[in-house]
């Protein structure tokens, strides 16, 4: 190729990137101004703040084969109470016959810090439960019931309805304690024996229960099923029969959409979401899944919104490196696991 036929080539390419660079220049502004009432509009359907319920001590120990020792628990729990947690679920008061992990429910809530601003509640399925759990010196109870009535028969050997009216002693002794009750709804978005469950049915229990007395609904992906799709599907439903503001979600990770899901239902106006630290829990009806979505996850997909949730990330990722190494694990955060990278 001749000198000037190379010069030519050059001179020809380089005023073909200047005009391509002043399009760009042109382009780019306009386009991320474009963008910008898309990027306000998603803000603002969000809410500024969020609380999280920290599942990990009980949803999540539960489901440990091997026995944690009670100061070990004692430990965890006095840890996450440090990372600026407001709600930490910290024990069961169920027979140790069914759940021999929570055996020692009474000195776990014993021997805790509880740090003034932070509630502790405790799961209570009976009478007996919350009596026992009050005598503990439990100022915040849960009851769990279930949208499907296959998964309840099972587990409790009983109707949904007969399962709500065991209940009803728990919430009329806990009226007159003055003690609040939270209440969980499994099998929102799947149940391992009826497939999918109706959002109808779902909200037809989330209202008994609201009605029943229960301050705050939080609905479980028992199985980690849920899509953001019928997430939102369910979520319309209950909202027409429970306030917004009395809502909770429970997202188990183990299609790796919780917090897709979570972030559905942040959209739609809740504002409590439950999760567990180091993605402690699992889920007995798929092997190998991965159970509650990590509170290291929820938190920095939170902070990354610009949703105040008051909780540490460092000290959080602490509590978690603590529980791991006691239980002889690798965490289930993501966020743990790049952070080690770093």
């Amino acid at each position: 190729m001749s000198r000037d036929r190379t010069k030519w080539l050059l001179s020809w390419a380089e005023k073909e990137e200047e005009a391509a660079m002043v399009v760009a220049n042109r382009a780019i502004p306009r386009l991320v101004a474009s963008l910008r009432p898309l990027s306000t509009a998603a803000a603002t359907s969000l809410p500024k703040h969020v609380k999280i319920v920290e599942v990990g001590p009980r949803d999540g120990l539960q489901n440990e084969k091997n026995i944690v020792p009670t100061q070990v628990k004692i430990d965890f729990i006095n840890r996450l109470s440090e990372t600026g947690l407001s709600v930490i679920e910290a024990t069961s008061f169920v027979s140790p016959k069914w759940v021999p992990q929570m055996a020692d429910h009474a000195e776990v809530m014993q021997g805790i810090q509880k740090v003034p601003g932070i509630s502790y509640p405790v799961l209570t399925p009976n009478l007996k439960g919350f009596q026992a759990a009050v005598a503990a010196g439990a100022k915040e109870v849960s009851i769990f019931g279930a949208a499907s009535e296959l998964f309840t028969k099972k587990n409790i050997n009983c109707s949904i309805d007969e399962s709500l009216e065991r209940f009803s002693d728990v919430l009329r002794a806990a009226k007159e304690a003055n003690i609040p009750v939270r209440g969980y709804v499994s099998c929102v978005l799947g149940c391992p024996y009826e497939g999918k469950i109706a959002p109808a049915k779902v909200a037809e229990v989330s209202k008994k229960m609201y009605a029943m007395g229960c301050y705050e609904i939080s609905l479980g992906d028992t199985i980690g099923v849920g899509t953001p799709g019928n997430m939102r599907e369910m979520l319309s439903a209950v909202m027409k029969e429970v306030p917004i503001g009395a809502l909770a979600v429970h997202c188990h990770d183990t299609y790796g959409q919780a917090l897709a899901n979570t972030l559905v239902a942040l959209q739609m106006g809740v504002s409590v979401v439950d999760s567990s630290v180091a993605g402690l829990g699992g889920c007995p009806y798929a092997q190998g899944a991965s159970g509650n979505v990590a509170t290291e996850d929820m938190v920095y997909m939170l902070h990354g919104l610009g949703i105040h949730t008051g909780v540490d990330l460092s000290k959080l990722l602490e509590a978690g490196a603590f529980i791991c190494k006691a239980l002889n694990r690798r965490t289930n955060s993501k966020v743990a696991q790049a952070s080690c990278k770093l």
